[in-house]
C-alpha cells in the first residue's frame, strides 16, 4: 500500500466553518485532556511561570526501577514506560499487565499467539493515567506546556517523568518517516545539558538503559507532543507534587501556557517544527475549550503541512494516529464533514488497516450529527469491536440505544 499509495502524500484539505458551535453542556464524554467546567477562560497577561525553591543539584540520576523494553511486542512503549515508571513506586506488575487494559486489540484468537493489540498503533496518555488511577493505588497528573526546568526539578525531587515525544528514523523506502514515542525520563546533567532518559525501543544492538540526549533534541521532539509531561506518584506526595508544578497544578494555567509557548514558535519556526507548532496552537484551544480558534489553527496547520518539503523528511503524517485534537475542534464547530473528510484521510491513506478507534469515533459522530446513522453505528461498533475497553464508543453506543 505505502510503496503504491506514499501516505507521506495524502492531504487533508479543510472546509469552511457551516454551523454555529455546539454549546458546550452538550459535550459527550469523549476522550482527551480538556478542563471539566466548560466556562470560557480569560487570556492570561503574564503566563511565564516563576518556579520556586532550592537551587538543583547539577546532575543527578534516579536509579529506583527496573529497566522495561518493548522487545517481541509492536507498538508497546505506552505499556513499557509506564511499567517503569510505576515499578520505581514499587508497583509489582509488568508491560502485559498495563497493555490488557490500555491496548486489549481484537478479540480475535488468531492473533493471540502473535500478540493481542499489535495493530493498537498508540495508547493515549489519558489511558496510561486512567490505568494508574483505576487499577493501581498511585495517582498521575498530565499537563501540556511542559518546560526544561521543571522537568529537572521534579526529577531532583525523586519524581521521574514520563514525556511524550517524536523522533524520525529511516524506513525500508529509504525516507525519514516521523513517529510518536513515549520516553522515562529518569536524570539531568546540568553541566553535559543532558537528559537521562530509558528508550524502549533503542537501535539494534545498543541498550536503552540510561540514554542521554541534549536538552535541545529533547525539547524538539517534546515539540511535537505540545510539551505533554505525564508525573505517576503516591497519593501520599500529592501536596509535595502540587508545590513541585506550581502554576502547571492548575491545569487551565498549563494550557494557556502552553498555548503562549505555541504562538512565539509560530513565528520563529519552519518546515516540519512550525506545522508541530501551529498544530499545538490548536490543540491548546481545544483544551481551553476555544473550538473556533482551535478550527482556524489547525487549518492553517494543514495548510503548512501541504507544502512541506518531501525531499528527505516526510510529512509526520503519523500524526492523528497519536492525537485527536483537530476532530474536537471540527466537531464542535459544525464542521462535520471536516471531521469526516480529516478520518476518512487518516483512516485510508495513512495506515494500511484502519485500526485507529478514535478515528472511527469521531467519524461516526460526525456521521450520526449529518443524520447517516447506519455509518456511524457501523463506525463506533467497530472502534469497539478494535478495542473492547474503548469507554466513549460503548457509552456513545448505550447512549444511542445500540448493542455493540
Amino acid at each position: 500500500m505505502y510503496i503504491f499509495n506514499p501516505p507521506d502524500e495524502a492531504i487533508f484539505q479543510p472546509g469552511q466553518l457551516v454551523k454555529t458551535p455546539t454549546e458546550a453542556s452538550e459535550l459527550p464524554q469523549t476522550p482527551g485532556i480538556i478542563p471539566s467546567t466548560p466556562t470560557p477562560y480569560p487570556r492570561l497577561p503574564n503566563p511565564t511561570p516563576t518556579l520556586t525553591g532550592s537551587t538543583l543539584p547539577e546532575s543527578i540520576s534516579l536509579t529506583d526501577f527496573t529497566y522495561v523494553d518493548q522487545s517481541e511486542r509492536w507498538n508497546y512503549c505506552g505499556p513499557a514506560t509506564l511499567a517503569m515508571a510505576l515499578n520505581y513506586w514499587g508497583w509489582t506488575g509488568n508491560r502485559d499487565d498495563i497493555a490488557r487494559i490500555v491496548k486489549p486489540g481484537v478479540q480475535d484468537p488468531r492473533l493471540d499467539f502473535i500478540q493481542r493489540g499489535k495493530w493498537d498503533k498508540n495508547v493515549m496518555p489519558y489511558e496510561l493515567a486512567d490505568y494508574v488511577r483505576d487499577n493501581t493505588e498511585f495517582d498521575a497528573i498530565i499537563r501540556y506546556g511542559g518546560e526544561i526546568d521543571l522537568v529537572k526539578r521534579l526529577i531532583a525531587a525523586g519524581l521521574p517523568v514520563v514525556i511524550e515525544k517524536g523522533y524520525y528514523e529511516r524506513d525500508y523506502t529509504g525516507k525519514v518517516g516521523w513517529l510518536g514515542h513515549y520516553a522515562f525520563t529518569t536524570g539531568y546533567d546540568e553541566k553535559a545539558g543532558v537528559f537521562i532518559y530509558q528508550e524502549t525501543y533503542p537501535p539494534k544492538g545498543e541498550s536503552g538503559k540510561d540514554r542521554t540526549i541534549q536538552y535541545d533534541v529533547f525539547r524538539e521532539g517534546w515539540r511535537g507532543f505540545n510539551y505533554l509531561f505525564l508525573v505517576v506518584f503516591p497519593p501520599e506526595r500529592e501536596a509535595e507534587v502540587s508545590n513541585l508544578l506550581g502554576p502547571w497544578n492548575d491545569s487551565t494555567w498549563a494550557n494557556q501556557h502552553a498555548l503562549e509557548i505555541a504562538n512565539a514558535e509560530v513565528q520563529t519556526l519552519s518546515d516540519n517544527e512550525r506545522f508541530f507548532a501551529l498544530f499545538n496552537e490548536g490543540t491548546s484551544h481545544v483544551s481551553l475549550q476555544q473550538y473556533f480558534e482551535a478550527a482556524e489553527a489547525y487549518d492553517l496547520a494543514f495548510s503548512v503541512y501541504a507544502r512541506l518539503d518531501q525531499n528527505e523528511k516526510t510529512r509526520p503524517y503519523r500524526i492523528m494516529w497519536y492525537q485527536t485534537g483537530p476532530y474536537w475542534a471540527y466537531y464542535y464547530s459544525g464542521r462535520y464533514q471536516d471531521v469526516i473528510d480529516l478520518a476518512n484521510t487518516t483512516l485510508n491513506e495513512t495506515i494500511a488497516d484502519p485500526t485507529l478507534e478514535e478515528s472511527l469515533y469521531w467519524r461516526g459522530l460526525a456521521q450520526y450529527a449529518l443524520g447517516d446513522l447506519e455509518s456511524a453505528i457501523a463506525d463506533l461498533r467497530e472502534a469497539v469491536r478494535l478495542n473492547p475497553n474503548f469507554e466513549p464508543g460503548i457509552t456513545k453506543l448505550q447512549e444511542w440505544g445500540v448493542s455493540k
